[in-house]
């Protein structure tokens, strides 16, 4: 599959990583408006894995070139402080989705730590990747690809379920930041 990451940061690379592993043709750019464009045009599936704040320029720069295509977000709408932008009648997800009303945004790898994001592990354990969408086919895209790299891929449920996604990844980063177990840790799943 043709893929294109915009945001060459830790999340965007080890992405990059993971999926050029898989045999994915994977290309990452960052934040120049054509290169975007020209990026997401040559693709079959976009992921976002920048930060919240650079949405709407990406928009922007996508255009049509989104139209009809899978868009994966891995980012978080957070303040700059550690908070959530948005409460939970909405997610950055969502507004996304109103953005890019002819592509299916699916929300995935945004509750995990780009150290994760190649293998789908850490210590040993297998981490939970959800996988939140409203297109059933775009969605079970995503579930193909995040089971692929290693994750416990599992069906969050439709696109509004990144209500709650968005703040799981909140309490992650704080966990790891400012109560300070660090960044070599993740979510799993137990059933």
């Amino acid at each position: 599959m043709h893929i294109a990451i915009i945001g060459k940061g830790n999340v965007g690379s080890a992405l990059q990583a993971g999926l050029s592993q898989l045999g994915h043709q994977v290309r990452a750019v960052g934040r120049d408006p054509q290169l975007v464009h020209q990026a997401a045009l040559a693709s079959e599936l976009i992921i976002l894995a920048m930060p919240y704040s650079e949405t709407d320029n990406v928009v922007t720069a996508l255009g049509v070139a989104a139209n009809g295509k899978v868009v994966v977000d891995a980012t978080n709408l957070l303040t700059d402080s550690l908070h959530l932008a948005a409460g939970f009648d909405t997610s950055g997800a969502e507004l996304l989705q109103q953005k890019l009303p002819a592509a299916q945004v699916v929300k995935a790898f945004n509750t995990c730590f780009a150290g994760t994001m190649a293998s789908g592990h850490v210590k040993g354990e297998q981490l939970v990747g959800l996988v939140a969408g409203d297109d059933a086919a775009a969605k079970q895209t995503v579930l193909e690809i995040v089971a692929a790299l290693g994750f416990d891929a599992v069906d969050a449920g439709p696109l509004l379920m990144a209500r709650y996604l968005e703040p799981m990844a909140l309490l992650n980063i704080r966990l790891a930041y400012v109560q300070g177990l660090g960044a070599n840790m993740g979510f799993r799943l137990v059933r």
